[in-house]
């Protein structure tokens, strides 16, 4: 009879903890702490809400009767630690101080791995972070940006688009490693991913704005157009920041970052809500096309994934400019907490070896 492996795996947002209770593949638990801006207006760094996000977690799980000396292992979203390959990672004294440090950058994700270690650590089990957001497996030429000034980084979605990638393969019958995909996730920020074989060789920096826009960010911009703004002396660093990154793509264009709303907005004839949205889908589906150009058109499936994959108007959009070039499977919503879990259990049965932090 096959060992039933118990997994808590843990989410860390801007403003929320999403928590969940894995008996193998199987979602036995689930809840979204929610974090209110009052919460948290006492804490000045990220780092200074570790006991607080900690106290909720324990306290849910206590609330609901969870028995963590049950649990087989803690998983959580890695955080912006020194970039990696993909895979999943036992957290360690190294990452921790990274993960403390934010040595790519600060984020509530930076939490989790310390979370995890946390809870774990105590019951004497092994605390795991999975495809962090930080996964570098650029090739070479990936890495050129046109200035030696700029290197190209890999920040975006790994975790979410690396369990749809498996999934994809599983139903083609093959492993994520038999397979070119290009992987969209469309959400607040949109990232597209060149898979090849197994690897994220090439996407666009989605953090930072890079890319198509999207529901919250502009996306790739006219540098000229940027440097005549930064020098304007109309904006801080900090207020063209937030204008660009947070107040960009359908937000700077609409008002709003909500798919539905705008959806209803064009139901009811607004052509400028209409023609704003279709500008997003084409700026995707040329996103696509470039990672096409990366595989040499040997590309075997493109995956829609993530919040903005329900909206049956924006993916007919991307389908209908796109589909020259191999079939479009949607894979609508975020997959995060059970690639999370998924990615502990195929270590805990023996099917991965944990990949060792910082990697070699």
């Amino acid at each position: 009879m096959e060992k039933a492996y118990r997994i808590l795996a843990i989410n860390p947002g801007s403003t929320s903890t999403k928590i969940a209770i894995f008996t193998n593949e199987e979602m036995t638990f689930s809840r979204e702490l929610k974090h209110s801006a009052e919460d948290l207006k006492d804490f000045h760094h990220i780092n200074d809400q570790l006991d607080f996000r900690l106290q909720a977690v324990l306290t849910e799980l206590k609330k609901d009767g969870i028995a963590l000396r049950e649990l087989d292992a803690v998983v959580a979203r890695g955080g912006n630690m020194k970039p990696v390959v993909g895979g999943t990672y036992q957290v360690n004294e190294e990452m921790l101080r990274d993960l403390e440090i934010g040595v790519m950058g600060q984020h509530a994700s930076n939490l989790g791995g310390r979370i995890a270690y946390a809870i774990a650590q105590p019951l004497g089990r092994n605390a795991y972070v999975v495809d962090p957001v930080i996964v570098d497996e650029l090739e070479p030429l990936a890495r050129y940006s046109g200035t030696p000034l700029i290197a190209r980084k890999s920040k975006d979605h790994p975790l979410n688009q690396k369990a749809v990638g498996r999934e994809a393969a599983k139903a083609l019958g093959g492993e994520y490693q038999d397979y070119n995909f290009i992987i969209a996730h469309l959400g607040g920020g949109i990232s597209v991913g060149t898979h090849k074989k197994g690897r994220l060789v090439d996407v666009n920096n989605s953090l930072d704005g890079d890319g198509p826009m999207s529901p919250e960010r502009c996306g790739g911009l006219p540098f000229g157009s940027v440097m005549d703004l930064c020098f304007s002396g109309e904006y801080t660093k900090a207020e063209l920041r937030k204008k660009l990154i947070g107040g960009g793509g359908m937000v700077g264009y609409l008002g709003t970052n909500d798919g539905r709303k705008i959806t209803e907005r064009i139901r009811c004839g607004d052509e400028k809500a209409a023609e704003v949205y279709e500008a997003m889908a084409y700026q995707i589906s040329k996103e696509i096309g470039a990672c096409a150009a990366v595989l040499k058109g040997q590309v075997d499936e493109i995956l829609l994934t993530g919040g903005l994959a329900h909206d049956e108007m924006l993916v007919g959009w991307i389908r209908e400019r796109v589909n020259f070039i191999a079939p479009v499977a949607v894979y609508p919503g975020e997959h995060e907490m059970e690639a999370l879990a998924l990615g502990t259990l195929r270590v805990l049965r023996g099917q991965e070896i944990p990949q060792v932090y910082p990697n070699p």
